[in-house]
């Protein structure tokens, strides 16, 4: 049923279009020189339109569709790391708030100083994981580091991890032998009871060696329940992007490599600059980025990833 619904919307979002087209024809055809201005604002919202479109259908692979679970990990570095986490952190909040797209905190670990050591947070809305699937990988930032007296320059990396929210559509068994199962208390807001009661979970899958930490929830069941969904979207992630670099080696392509190679740098000293070093991408703006500008970047990296020249 939730199939249908979307097919049925993507269906009507086109009739509706070839109904205000078939509109702004018959005025044409009039030929009354005094619905020319009225013709010219009608054109200007079917490109408008037409060209919101033109970017979903950029959205080519199976899962663009669905929402998304996104986690930032502070790279090596301390305090300087962490804080980088926390503004990519604040960045995607931002991004996700502009397009009103729901974000939910799952888990979080709070940096020993300032910013985060690492977070992960659910974003729901249309194509969320078609946009966030190009922030996969390690962002550099280069800076004066406000934590060094000296005032010297610093770069500091963290890793930015998505996947698709498929959960709850997906049949994928997880045998309870090879799951450890920690109870511990949540270190975040949310009440009294946060601090005196185990709520927080933390599965560790130990043959992927993926793990999993939920403490949002207001109980141990619905943290457990949480922390269960993500780990079947990770270990269907994981075995989706294994099939996925076996057939590009298979066609000679190069494969992800991981932490190693950064996909984008944030330079904020000594000149200013946002560079996509897959698709060469790039804006003076580091502001505006920094604030939650990031669909040039997707659509640049979507396009990239069809072949197309940026």
């Amino acid at each position: 049923m939730q199939e249908l619904t979307k097919l049925r919307d993507q269906v009507a979002v086109w009739e509706e279009l070839s109904t205000h087209l078939n509109y702004v024809i018959e005025l044409a055809e009039l030929g009354d020189e005094e619905l020319n201005s009225e013709i010219a604002q009608e054109m200007e919202k079917l490109s408008a339109r037409v060209a919101q479109l033109e970017f979903q259908a950029l959205f080519s692979e199976k899962y663009d569709d669905e929402d998304a679970i996104l986690a930032i990990h502070a790279g090596a570095g301390g305090t300087e790391a962490q804080d980088w986490a926390e503004m990519l952190q604040r960045m995607f909040v931002r991004w996700a708030g502009a397009h009103d797209f729901k974000v939910e905190m799952i888990d979080y670990s709070a940096g020993d100083e300032a910013g985060l050591k690492s977070c992960m947070m659910s974003i729901t809305g249309d194509f969320v994981y078609g946009r966030l699937k190009s922030e996969r990988g390690v962002h550099r930032l280069v800076r004066i580091s406000p934590y060094d007296s000296s005032s010297r320059r610093h770069t500091s990396f963290a890793k930015v991890e998505v996947w698709p929210d498929v959960a709850e559509d997906i049949e994928i068994e997880v045998d309870e032998g090879d799951l450890r199962i920690d109870r511990f208390k949540a270190s975040g807001a949310g009440g009294q009871h946060v601090q005196k009661n185990e709520t927080a979970v933390r599965i560790t899958h130990i043959p992927s060696g993926i793990v999993v930490s939920c403490q949002n929830q207001r109980s141990l069941t619905q943290n457990k329940q949480v922390a269960m969904n993500i780990l079947k979207a990770q270990l269907f992630d994981l075995e989706r992007r294994k099939q996925d670099a076996a057939m590009a080696v298979l066609k000679g392509e190069d494969v992800d490599a991981g932490w190693g190679s950064q996909i984008r740098s944030y330079v904020l000293h000594p000149y200013k600059m946002v560079k996509d070093h897959r698709t060469n991408y790039e804006t003076g703006n580091t502001q505006a980025v920094l604030d939650g500008r990031l669909d040039e970047f997707m659509e640049a990296y979507l396009r990239y990833n069809l072949g197309e020249v940026v």
